[in-house]
């Protein structure tokens, strides 16, 4: 079997993402907010993920910015107002 058509279960998608495997199934299940549900297999109650499907998730979740540029870091006033820092 080639490495992309991998099948893994929720213990190893966890130990590749190094969280535990009660957020594992919660990204799986869609229960976590601002990531997309990761595409599973389910068997039952055995959920299943292929390798290619994990590492496409990976990318399509991956937060940065798209330029070389990065943006300029917020800043949160006494009042709770994000601000965003201007350099000249």
């Amino acid at each position: 079997m080639r490495e992309n058509e991998e099948i893994l279960t929720i213990p190893e998608v966890a130990a590749e993402l190094r969280c535990s495997r009660a957020h594992a199934y919660k990204v799986v299940n869609g229960k976590v907010a601002g990531v997309s549900t990761l595409p599973s297999i389910a068997m039952g109650r055995r959920k299943l993920v292929r390798r290619a499907s994990l590492e496409r998730w990976k990318r399509a979740n991956e937060k940065g910015c798209d330029s070389a540029m990065m943006s300029a870091p917020l800043e949160i006033d006494a009042v709770g107002r994000i601000e965003e820092k201007r350099y000249a």
